[in-house]
């Protein structure tokens, strides 16, 4: 079964890298688009809501498509998304080609999730989904950093061909080794929003949507919030990710998504909330960042779980779902911790980015039965 998830893996691993990489690259990117380093960082702003706002539009357009077709499709606009962002000249221009990119992803990403349930089966949902989606954690760890690093020495252009090419790879294995599975999927556009008037739906979608709120408020801003070498720590961050991701994989097949989930929530909310601490010294910020990054991804395979749950007879639009609530969270981030940190500095973002934990966490407590723990663990 790994040998064909992984390539699902490496389109996530691409569709991370180029949505993430843009934060390491906005000086160049402002110097040479001759804008501001703020309207630069939107770029990253209108990622995250084109792909929101697109997510569920799309998968009902496509909804008649077979599901390896449309993977390969999303792949290929997300491979001309980037190749169009390496070239073009002029803000506006930019800006259309990451819309562009974002459509891409916003159609493999939740089509990758579907297929892996679809090929993994029931007893080994958790791992397979957390499988494909350590591509994003992967691309934290690995391909941010070397995006950077690449458009520092060689010109940020060159980081969107890198992600090009890696988005090319991804293609490749899904056209050799991904067979087409069957998912009833429905193209009414109103059947897509349906799921939301389902409670248990949208308790799994503000706790999403909350948690990544939370957590990139602080990560979005975390070179204001450190003293300490950034690449490091952001290093640090994305091996922990990597960990948690595939830990959190097995550990909720083991013991349930609730289990996971709050276990995450908490242990993330604390861990924000000793930024001050971790930030007195080189070796407490590297354990600190790698606990966080951990923790924090752990809850990423268990949420995916949730919506397979509540939604069993329409995965691939609660995933769909669940990636607009993840993204409106980022934006939600974006925005708001810019503005505090402009009105409050660090010690406001850390106090937003734990605020926004904490009122994550008592909301799952409150939405969240542990009846529901019963009819998701799987059995054996």
């Amino acid at each position: 079964m790994n040998r064909r998830l992984y390539p699902l893996a490496a389109g996530n691993f691409a569709a991370g890298t180029g949505m993430f990489v843009i934060a390491g690259l906005l000086d160049p990117i402002a110097a040479d688009l001759d804008v501001s380093v703020s309207a630069a960082g939107q770029l990253m702003t209108v990622f995250a809501l084109a792909y929101a706002v697109l997510s569920p539009l799309l998968a009902a357009v496509t909804a008649a498509m077979p599901r390896r077709t449309l993977l390969l499709v999303g792949l290929g606009l997300f491979v001309l998304g980037n190749a169009l962002t390496a070239v073009v000249s002029g803000y506006p221009l930019v800006v259309a080609t990451r819309v562009l990119a974002a459509a891409g992803a916003a159609m493999f990403t939740p089509t990758a999730s579907g297929v892996a349930t679809a090929l993994a089966g029931p007893e080994r949902r958790g791992r397979a989904l957390a499988l494909v989606m350590g591509g994003l954690s992967v691309a934290t760890a690995i391909g941010v950093p070397l995006g950077t690093w690449v458009g520092a020495a060689y010109g940020w252009r060159a980081t969107m061909w890198l992600v090009t090419g890696l988005a090319v790879i991804g293609f490749v294995g899904i056209a050799a080794l991904v067979p087409d599975v069957r998912i009833a999927v429905s193209d009414r556009l109103g059947e897509r929003f349906a799921p939301l008037a389902d409670r248990g739906v949208l308790a799994v979608l503000a706790t999403q949507l909350l948690m990544f709120a939370s957590a990139f408020a602080a990560y979005t801003y975390i070179g204001s919030l450190f003293d300490q070498p950034l690449a490091a720590v952001l290093w640090a961050w994305g091996v922990g990710a990597v960990v948690g991701n595939q830990v959190g994989g097995r550990l909720t097949d083991a013991y349930g998504p609730r289990r996971m989930v709050l276990t995450g929530l908490i242990t993330a909310t604390l861990l924000m909330a000793l930024i001050p601490v971790a930030n007195l010294a080189l070796p407490a910020a590297l354990i600190w960042a790698f606990l966080w990054g951990a923790v924090g991804w752990l809850v990423a395979p268990a949420q995916q779980y949730r919506v397979v749950a509540v939604l069993p007879g329409n995965v691939p639009v609660g995933l769909g779902l669940l990636s607009s609530a993840q993204y409106a969270g980022l934006m939600l981030a974006g925005v708001t911790g810019g503005l505090v940190l402009d009105g409050y500095g660090r010690a406001g973002v850390i106090v937003l980015a734990v605020g926004l934990g904490v009122m994550t966490t008592v909301f799952t407590l409150a939405t969240y039965r542990p009846a529901a723990v019963r009819q998701e663990v799987p059995a054996g």
